[in-house]
């Protein structure tokens, strides 16, 4: 572990010539919220678990008419009470409100930010995840609760998922008058708890997205988004 830690603290070196510049370290959130309700069964699944019934019906146990009556009347008392499942489908998927996280509740939901970001073209706002470049901070998590408390106001309803990143993407420089050599940007995971919604704040706009979702807004980077993000 303190290896690592001296590794992420240490100026990293650019093999672009006698280039001088050095590359900066940004720590960014995949912030999720887990699935909600049971997915759908698919048909071939569910197909293939009504036959496996099916077949072991064939060699169940037969059990005596009076037991199955008692059994049967178990449960019938004045306690007894009718469930009824809620929807699937919620005011905000009929809408397609992506701020509200009362939406595709049988699907991960990732949030997306709009506004500035490190290097954002021309300095304008674009869609990217929670970051932050990283300075002086104990570890990289440390970084990326930072980034993800500055957005959200407290970590009380947030779990990071382990101290290590779980991947990351090198950009270059494209300019030789850059002020800098590119960066380096390591993705942490950290998820939902116990709250259907958050006050988020520091950007113009924001979203709730799927995984399907979520590779429309960065179709430069979806086959490497495709293979960090499995769900």
């Amino acid at each position: 572990m303190r290896r690592s830690l001296m590794w992420v603290a240490r100026p990293l070196v650019t093999t672009r010539g006698f280039c001088t510049k050095s590359e900066k370290i940004v720590a960014s959130v995949l912030f999720e919220r887990l699935p909600v309700v049971v997915p759908k069964i698919d048909p071939v699944v569910y197909a293939f678990q009504e036959f496996s019934f099916r077949w072991r019906q064939q060699y169940r146990r037969l059990y005596p008419d009076e037991f199955l009556d008692k059994s049967n009347s178990r449960g019938k008392g004045d306690y007894q009470i009718d469930y009824v499942p809620a929807p699937r489908i919620t005011e905000a998927d009929k809408t397609n409100d992506r701020k509200s996280l009362q939406r595709a509740l049988d699907r991960r939901l990732y949030l997306l930010l709009y506004g500035n970001a490190y290097r954002s073209p021309s300095g304008k706002p674009v869609w990217h995840f929670p970051e932050k470049v990283y300075e002086a901070e104990e570890t990289l998590r440390k970084c990326a609760e930072s980034a993800l408390q500055s957005v959200l106001g407290d970590l009380s309803h947030t779990y990071f998922v382990g101290n290590a990143p779980m991947g990351h993407m090198v950009i270059k420089t494209t300019t030789d008058d850059a002020p800098d050599a590119g960066y380096k940007q390591f993705f942490f995971k950290s998820q939902v708890i116990a709250t259907n919604k958050f006050e988020i704040g520091k950007c113009d706009d924001f979203v709730w997205v799927t995984k399907d979702e979520l590779l429309e807004y960065f179709p430069e980077q979806a086959e490497f988004l495709k293979k960090m993000i499995i769900s």
